[in-house]
C-alpha cells in the first residue's frame, strides 16, 4: 500500500493500516472562496481601462486578492494537506503544523476508549469525530473530521485487540502458529494419540476480558 507518511518512523514489524487526512469537504469552503477571489480580480481587469489609472486599480485588486487569499485559502488548504492521522499496528500517531510540527504518539496498549461522533451532516458525507481515551497522565486525544470515523473507530478496537493478544503470547512464550513450535512438530510425527501434547489454550481477548462473564447458578462463587 502506498502512504504519503514517511515510513521511517516506524518501528521494525509495524505496519501502517491507516493513512488519513481529515475530510476534503473542509477545504471546500475555502476553494469557492478563492474561486470568488479570483473571479472578482478578473473581473476588475476587464471593466477598468487600459490606463495607467486602470493599470494602478489592477494592481490594487491583485493585491487584495493576495492578501485575503492567503489566510483564507492558502493556509486551510496547507493546514488540511499537514494534517495526518496515522493508524498503525501498533500505535495511533497525531501530525500537524505547517511551519512547527507537533505530534502525538498513543500506544495500542495504553488505549483504553475509543468512541465516534457523528451530525447529520458528517452522517451524510461519511465523516465524523473520534475520541481516544488513554491510560497514565497524557490528555485524551480528538480527532476532527475522520472520513469513515465508525469504521476507523472498529479498525482501531480490532488493533487493540490484535495487540494485546501478541503482547501476552509473547510474554507467556506461546508461539504465533502453532506449527512452529516443536511439541506440536513432535507430536504428529513421533507421539502416539494419547501422548500428543495438547495445545495451549491462548489468552482471551481484551474484548472478551471487558464482556461480563456469566455468574451461572453461584455453585462457583466463594463462600
Amino acid at each position: 500500500m502506498t502512504v504519503g507518511f514517511p515510513e521511517n518512523v516506524l518501528a521494525k514489524g509495524e505496519k501502517v493500516e491507516r493513512d488519513l487526512h481529515p475530510h476534503w469537504l473542509t477545504v471546500v469552503v475555502p476553494t469557492i472562496f478563492g474561486l470568488l477571489l479570483a473571479a472578482a480580480c478578473i473581473a476588475v481587469a476587464v471593466v477598468t481601462p487600459d490606463d495607467e489609472t486602470g493599470n494602478r486599480i489592477q494592481w490594487i485588486a491583485v493585491a487584495v486578492l493576495v492578501v485575503f487569499a492567503i489566510p483564507a485559502v492558502v493556509v486551510p488548504y496547507l493546514r488540511w494537506r499537514t494534517t495526518h492521522y496515522v493508524i498503525t499496528s501498533h500505535r495511533v500517531m497525531v501530525r500537524r503544523g505547517i511551519l512547527t510540527k507537533n505530534g502525538k504518539d498513543i500506544t495500542l496498549s495504553k488505549i483504553t476508549d475509543v468512541s465516534f461522533q457523528q451530525t447529520v451532516l458528517d452522517r451524510i458525507i461519511r465523516s465524523g469525530s473520534l475520541h481516544i481515551e488513554s491510560a497514565g497522565d497524557s490528555p485524551d486525544e480528538n480527532l476532527s473530521n475522520i472520513p469513515r470515523s465508525n469504521e476507523v473507530q472498529q479498525l482501531i478496537n480490532r488493533l487493540i485487540d490484535e495487540d494485546d493478544l501478541r503482547r501476552r503470547t509473547h510474554g507467556r512464550g506461546i508461539p504465533d502458529e502453532p506449527g512452529s513450535d516443536p511439541a506440536f512438530a513432535a507430536g504428529e510425527e513421533g507421539h502416539s494419540d494419547h501422548t500428543r501434547p495438547v495445545p495451549r489454550q491462548l489468552p482471551e481477548l481484551a474484548e472478551e476480558r471487558r464482556r461480563p462473564r456469566d455468574l451461572g447458578d453461584g455453585s462457583d462463587q466463594p463462600l
